[in-house]
């Protein structure tokens, strides 16, 4: 398939915008200017300054002899890409692959989209009526190489669809403007009589390198197509990327819900052959008034698994609005992994943290909740309570050291140890009971002490001697006391545990 790009010139970028935003302007002269050395340089001027004699690079002071009622507005630097950026954006729902063209262009590539709107006119046509709708003033140029859809775009009385291998004939009776060429070499071609680039295409490349320097025989071969030029796209193209436009605007969740499963079922289809699974998917949905929006998901495993996916989407799509109606739908697989080929047991086995059971179950959780709402613990090498566990987001992670088994611990360790008031026979001994939060304990059985050392090489402090604890009711309670007896027992006593 030959490549065809696109060349959008937007020929009064900066007042279109001004008149988008002040609709008062319409049809009057006003003009942009920026300060350069002590003088006001128009930058930009509208269409109707430009019929009366107004141009771009003219002095404010001269160009108000010519149009004395001329508006002037002052001008900002970087103003032009940042709308450029915006339009490019807006442009992603025809083809992925669009690049900003300074000073106020962009440029396509729609290799294999044309067919999305019936062809390259339609599709042409349906790009520029809708930029004209938003009150851009645009010209267009299609061909098979950027430089050639540049110059036609530009200079081209006719023929802006430039047909397939047809680019040497288009460039022909164009000005040597056409090939991007800067100022001073176009005035020197000028001046030899060179009027068109069928002047000179004929001439030896090495009379032309020799005669005009090596960047116009580069600009020359690029638009012929015997130099390769590449477009740069201001958003990275995704391997895995799937794009479903729609026949007429959808607003419903049913019809929401079927483009979402089409794009899931396409996308998986080729993970599936390729052995991978998605990580982080975005769904974007482009909307006919020229707005968009997005909707992510993630998993814990890579996975291809159409209906989970679904329901992981199908929990943000109440965040969807449709407006007036979405036209197109775009789902980004941004990161894939290979899936492990999982063997059947003979016998059913309960599922542990790594199945796919959890970690589909995980996933659900996660888009109700954030996936910041869950955290898994694994064990970490340290004596102090609070340091022998880390926490992790992901699953597939496994402990660097063992659970230690010797010992119960409670089901729930605080994470700061709340005071308690104990009393107990003798210093050594565990108490008889205690108070937390203001209702009474009586203990009926306790286990201890068990002498937890402060890690010093980390910070200073008392020792720890744990108890298991049982109260009046069953309760059982993992509680301790910090440092050695000191005469008042209930104000270094700490509960820091429950059990089961």
């Amino acid at each position: 398939m030959p490549k065809r790009f696109v060349s959008i010139w937007f020929r009064h970028l900066l007042t279109d915008w001004k008149v988008i935003r002040q609709s008062s302007l319409k049809g009057r002269p006003f003009v942009f200017a920026e300060p350069d050395h002590g003088r006001m340089v128009i930058t930009a001027a509208s269409s109707a300054a430009e019929n009366l004699g107004v141009s771009e690079g003219m002095v404010v002071a001269d160009a108000k002899v010519l149009t004395p009622d001329l508006q002037v507005f002052d001008g900002k630097p970087g103003r032009n890409l940042k709308l450029l950026k915006g339009l490019a954006e807006w442009c992603l729902r025809y083809s992925p692959l669009v690049a900003v063209d300074p000073p106020d262009g962009l440029l396509l590539d729609v290799t294999g989209c044309t067919h999305l709107k019936g062809g390259e006119r339609e599709f042409l046509k349906d790009m520029v009526i809708r930029l004209k709708g938003l009150g851009y003033d645009v010209r267009p140029g299609m061909a098979d190489t950027i430089g050639c859809a540049w110059g036609v775009a530009r200079c081209a009385s006719s023929g802006l669809i430039v047909p397939e291998a047809g680019h040497r004939n288009a460039l022909m009776p164009l000005p040597p403007s056409a090939l991007r060429l800067p100022t001073d070499l176009l005035l020197k071609l000028q001046n030899l009589g060179l009027y068109q680039i069928s002047s000179f295409i004929h001439i030896p490349r090495a009379v032309l390198r020799r005669r005009f320097g090596k960047n116009m025989v580069l600009r020359m071969l690029q638009a012929l197509g015997q130099e390769e030029e590449f477009l740069l796209p201001m958003k990275e193209p995704v391997p895995y990327s799937e794009r479903l436009s729609c026949l007429e605007p959808v607003s419903t969740r049913t019809a929401i819900e079927i483009a979402v499963n089409n794009l899931l079922d396409n996308i998986c289809k080729r993970l599936r052959n390729e052995g991978l699974g998605l990580r982080k998917a975005t769904i974007t949905y482009y909307r006919i008034d020229g707005e968009k929006g997005t909707i992510d998901i993630g998993t814990n495993h890579a996975s291809h698994h159409i209906e989970h996916l679904f329901k992981l989407f199908s929990l943000t799509l109440d965040t969807v609005s449709p407006g007036m109606g979405i036209e197109l739908f775009v789902l980004d697989a941004w990161q894939t992994e290979p899936v492990d080929a999982q063997q059947k047991d003979l016998w059913a086995a309960k599922p542990g943290a790594d199945s796919k059971q959890v970690a589909e179950l995980l996933d659900r959780v996660a888009g109700k909740i954030g996936s910041d709402g869950i955290l898994r613990f694994l064990p970490d090498e340290h004596y102090w309570p609070e340091r022998s566990t880390k926490p992790t987001s992901d699953i597939k992670k496994k402990p660097e050291t063992e659970w230690p088994a010797d010992k119960p611990l409670p089901v729930q360790l605080l994470a700061v140890p709340e005071p308690i008031k104990a009393t107990a026979l003798t210093p050594d001994y565990p108490p008889i009971l205690f108070l937390y939060r203001g209702r009474r304990h009586e203990i009926k059985k306790a286990d201890g002490p068990e002498r937890i050392e402060r890690e010093w090489w980390i910070e200073p402090g008392e020792h720890r001697d744990y108890y298991v604890v049982e109260d009046q009711d069953g309760r059982r309670y993992w509680i301790f006391r910090s440092g050695h007896y000191n005469g008042i027992q209930e104000d270094h006593w700490f509960l820091h545990g429950f059990f089961a």
